[in-house]
């Protein structure tokens, strides 16, 4: 975990002590019925904290991988139910979890793991369209992860956070469905919903997915990351994986309308992206097809 996450303990682990403070620049009272929200949450379960410790790890196997997912049966019931889905497409049954992780290779597995991890985490909410939702938020993993490279932050972290960011919205979905459907109606522009949410609820998602990634005793990078995509460049210090985050759901939302991401990133963060000394072009180049972003959502959802 050091490599990656600094010194601040193991995912999860119950400490207080490396807890990092409530979300800066937001009133405790406007937090706090999402962290009671998120109390309710299921805990993460441990084999993903696990998994959070081997990010930086170049020495991990496949084997070794496949044995963790195996401690939790019910998990790897869901991955191995993923790996002979029609997604995959394998030529015969994959039956254990060697065979999956065979098929699907080691970043993928892990990927795969965390995805479902996250996703079993919330309920199912009454008119929340949970497709559309993770299939968005497969996307902005999916983008992370393509940029976090350029930027000097470690893919693997990238991904989970950008699994996570958008997650704030589930909660405040279940505490406030009327103002969390109302941002909804008028967040139709990209990249413009964190401005609604602040304006209606006092709040933005990403602040919220802060608080309960901190209630999951996530590392402090994440939540301080999660804090920081609201204002990447107003956050002190400065946080690269902020920064990823907030570039890759601007690419998300501009390519969920079948807009031009280089030229939407110019229109909505062009402070950010010069700052960070990227060409968007160049940057829009390398990610990945938005369909296949995408892909899997229905098959980890069941």
């Amino acid at each position: 975990m050091a490599a990656v996450f600094g010194a601040h303990g193991r995912a999860c682990e119950d400490d207080d002590a490396s807890s990092p403070p409530p979300t800066a620049g937001v009133p405790v009272s406007l937090t706090d019925p999402y962290v009671k929200k998120a109390a309710t949450l299921p805990a993460m379960p441990e084999v993903a904290c696990q998994l959070m410790d081997t990010f930086g790890r170049e020495d991990l196997s496949l084997g070794e991988l496949s044995g963790l997912i195996g401690r939790d049966q019910a998990l790897a019931a869901r991955v191995l139910r993923y790996a002979n889905s029609a997604h995959t497409a394998p030529r015969r049954e994959v039956d254990n979890l060697h065979d999956a992780a065979a098929l699907l290779g080691l970043r993928a597995l892990r990927e795969l793991t965390l995805s479902v991890s996250v996703m079993g985490a919330f309920p199912h909410l009454e008119g929340f369209d949970r497709l559309a939702f993770w299939r968005g938020t497969l996307a902005v993993a999916s983008y992370a992860q393509a940029i976090a490279p350029r930027l000097d932050v470690d893919p693997a972290v990238a991904y989970l956070g950008g699994l996570m960011l958008r997650t704030g919205q589930i909660l405040m979905a279940m505490v406030d469905p009327a103002g969390a459907a109302e941002v909804s109606r008028h967040a139709l522009a990209p990249d413009s919903r964190i401005d609604f949410e602040s304006g209606i609820l006092g709040c933005a998602h990403p602040e919220i997915t802060a608080e309960l990634a901190r209630h999951w005793r996530f590392p402090t990078v994440l939540v301080t990351a999660f804090g920081a995509a609201v204002d990447p460049l107003g956050s002190r210090p400065f946080s690269r994986l902020g920064a990823v985050l907030r570039l890759a759901s601007v690419i998300a939302d501009h390519r969920d309308l079948d807009a031009d991401p280089a030229e939407g990133l110019r229109q909505t963060q062009e402070a950010l992206i010069t700052h960070l000394n990227l060409d968007p072009d160049d940057l829009a180049a390398g990610l990945p097809d938005h369909r296949l972003a995408m892909a899997g959502a229905d098959a980890l959802m069941h």
